[in-house]
């Protein structure tokens, strides 16, 4: 069966973006990970690891705390060098990539970015679009058309002027993105993106996320938390434990509660989500096992 697509707002409605995202449509690529081994101060956190993402599709990444799931998307954006085996991007080693080359196909939002100190909004936003300047780093008028779409897309126009040191958790997050967006890369990943967001710019976050991937084809690599939003918004699902893939697919294959047990340690119910038709993970904890 074909999930719904998640809601996206009417024009009119409180949260809609206020600009689409006109761009040419993203390139084919193939973003893989092989045998692939990361560790930190020699403790093994991902351990021969195989990984193919879905070209054009959401992937969502989720699993207990300390599972491996960060330290993995780390490894696709090359920012950790592996212990052993390789990703790859096109059939490349990530590492064989120039810096601007691989940033005009790949984005990165880590979990925690640190802003330069003093800089404003609309500075932050525009370094998205070095990677597509040419060797003298002139801004075009197409940067800022971009720029300023990015910033009404994400809501945070009317920041553009403000330090960000001066904003909100949330409304720092948004402005993240709207870098992120401005960069117009092929394929974007991000970890826990929604941090920081009320559950309303959650959803705000993630439908402007599928927004760019059903009308630009980006594909979208991001690590989540939340199960219920990474199910419902994402067309394949990965599920790490223990520096391992225990299940990786469709997450109506995907996400059961034989699975959510054994990676979680969670009882639960799977049902289906009113709302986009994906599975539902009801927790039963202690207090409630026996009304059951």
């Amino acid at each position: 069966m074909t999930r719904p697509a998640p809601h996206q707002p009417a024009a009119d409605e409180p949260g809609a973006p206020t600009s689409g995202l006109p761009a040419a449509p993203a390139a084919p690529h193939s973003l893989r990970a092989e045998s692939l081994t990361l560790a930190y101060d020699g403790r093994t956190v991902i351990d021969g690891l195989d990984l193919e993402l879905p070209d054009g599709r959401i992937t969502a990444i989720v699993g207990p705390n300390a599972s491996g799931k960060s330290t993995l998307l780390r490894g696709l954006a090359r920012l950790m060098t592996p212990a052993s085996g390789r990703v790859t991007l096109d059939g490349r080693d990530v590492r064989s990539y120039g810096a601007r080359e691989f940033a005009r196909r790949v984005a990165v939002l880590p979990q925690q970015p640190v802003a330069p100190d003093g800089v404003v909004v609309s500075e932050l936003v525009s370094r998205g679009r070095h990677p597509h300047r040419g060797w003298f780093g002139g801004r075009s008028s197409d940067d800022d058309r971009i720029v300023a779409e990015a910033l009404a897309a994400t809501g945070t126009a009317d920041l553009a002027g403000r330090a960000v040191s001066e904003l909100s958790g949330g409304q720092r997050q948004r402005v993240w993105i709207a870098m992120v967006l401005a960069q117009r890369a092929d394929i974007v990943l991000l970890d826990e993106p929604t941090s920081f967001l009320d559950a309303s710019h959650q959803l705000e976050l993630l439908d402007l996320l599928t927004e760019s991937n059903r009308e630009l084809g980006t594909t979208v690599v991001m690590v989540l938390h939340e199960l219920n939003l990474a199910a419902r918004y994402a067309d394949h699902l990965v599920v790490v434990d223990g520096g391992r893939i225990r299940a990786a697919g469709e997450p109506a294959r995907v996400m059961t509660a034989e699975t959510v047990e054994a990676a979680f340690g969670l009882e639960c119910l799977v049902t289906t989500d009113p709302v986009a038709g994906s599975p539902l993970v009801v927790p039963i904890g202690r207090y409630h096992r026996g009304e059951r």
